[in-house]
């Protein structure tokens, strides 16, 4: 089992910064993937940056250049730097990690974090 904890969201104005960080507990050993992903009302959750445990990220288009991922291992947190917010980037954000025992895979999701963009 993994639990997640997310923090970092809140109120920021179009332009500024935020970063959200995702820490992993229990079998986090076994953890092979962490991303972010988020959710706007009346829309579907999609995917704003992944990390894979060999280092390989991916971004979703309308965040790249602007959102950076990253992971520290001695913590088992991984961060969302956010920059040049928009008013699109309002969502609930919410941290995902995909856990591997030998063929089977395991998806746990952390609670969500609001992040609003506004002036």
């Amino acid at each position: 089992q993994v639990h997640l904890v997310e923090s970092g969201g809140g109120l920021v104005q179009p332009g500024g910064s935020l970063r959200l960080s995702c820490t992993a507990s229990g079998s986090s050993s076994d953890i092979r993937f962490m991303g972010w992903y988020r959710q706007a009302p009346g829309k579907q959750r999609e995917l704003v940056a992944g990390l894979s445990s060999g280092g390989a990220s991916n971004y979703g288009d309308s965040v790249k250049g602007r959102f950076t991922i990253s992971r520290d291992n001695a913590k088992n947190t991984v961060y969302l730097q956010m920059n040049s917010l928009k008013p699109d980037d309002t969502a609930v954000y919410y941290c995902n990690a995909v856990r591997m025992v030998g063929p089977i895979t395991f998806d746990y999701w952390g609670q969500g974090t609001q992040v609003t963009v506004s002036s």
